[in-house]
């Protein structure tokens, strides 16, 4: 069975009402970008059973090195670069996540390539645009490509062959808030990441207490091909790496 099919059939009717009976309305018609989000994300939701798992992430190192890194390349380099590349060596290292269901939903299709989807807020709605081959880009190239796109989307969309063929995505708050989300499955993909506002924690070093650059970690995985231990596992190897920033620049 598909694993999308059978499950619209038994949903009752949206509900009709004259919103207008109660005070004044304005109708604002829903662009293309929103109306396709909203089909492929009902779907998504309704097609996948999954689970969303938390952690943090110290980036206390990493925001120095970045800070540096920016400085001597002498362009913008934002954690998201650096997500980008440790997501690259969890999939690595947990090849389950780098993978797909086929349509019959039967057979797991591992991928050995590595393109990473980052998802971009528009005027017109929400976009994901795949950067491909990350494990053979550096975290400065990563950046400038994820700043291009990313500004090629809020002016004018991308074609659909941008959008198409990435392994992992990642939903990226930090520039505006919030301690954690549950970010939906971007389907075929398995499992997406959502980071949210680093905060400063204050956290125990033998008897002193230290302050430490938190980066929060949202994990929705798809409980048909991941399990809990091994989301928590991924989760867990991708805070380490962040917290070795060094170690992404191979």
């Amino acid at each position: 069975m598909s694993p999308s099919s059978g499950l619209y059939g038994d949903l009752p009717p949206w509900p009709e009402v004259d919103f207008a009976a109660f005070g004044e309305t304005e109708t604002v018609p829903l662009s293309r970008i929103q109306k396709l989000t909203a089909g492929y994300l009902s779907r998504n939701w309704l097609a996948i059973p999954q689970v969303t798992h938390h952690d943090e992430a110290d980036i206390t190192s990493l925001d120095a090195f970045r800070a540096r890194l920016a400085e001597d390349a002498g362009a913008r380099v934002t954690p998201l670069a650096f997500i980008v590349k440790a997501l690259v060596e969890a999939l690595r290292q947990f090849p389950r996540f780098n993978a797909s269901l086929d349509a019959s939903g039967q057979s797991l299709i591992v991928k050995k390539y590595f393109h990473i989807g980052v998802a971009v807020d528009t005027p017109s709605g929400l976009l994901v645009a795949v950067i491909r081959d990350c494990d053979k880009k550096g975290v400065v190239e990563l950046a400038g490509e994820i700043g291009a796109v990313s500004s090629r989307a809020r002016q004018k969309g991308l074609p659909m062959g941008d959008m198409v063929g990435g392994c992992m995505t990642v939903s990226s708050l930090g520039n505006i808030g919030g301690t954690a989300f549950s970010p939906i499955i971007n389907a075929p993909e398995v499992a997406i990441l959502g980071v949210t506002k680093a905060q400063w924690k204050p956290l125990r070093d033998g008897d002193a207490i230290d302050w430490r650059l938190m980066l929060p970690l949202s994990l929705t995985y798809d409980h048909r091909v991941i399990n809990g231990a091994d989301a928590a596992r991924f989760a867990v190897f991708v805070a380490d790496v962040l917290s070795r920033p060094e170690s992404l620049m191979k």
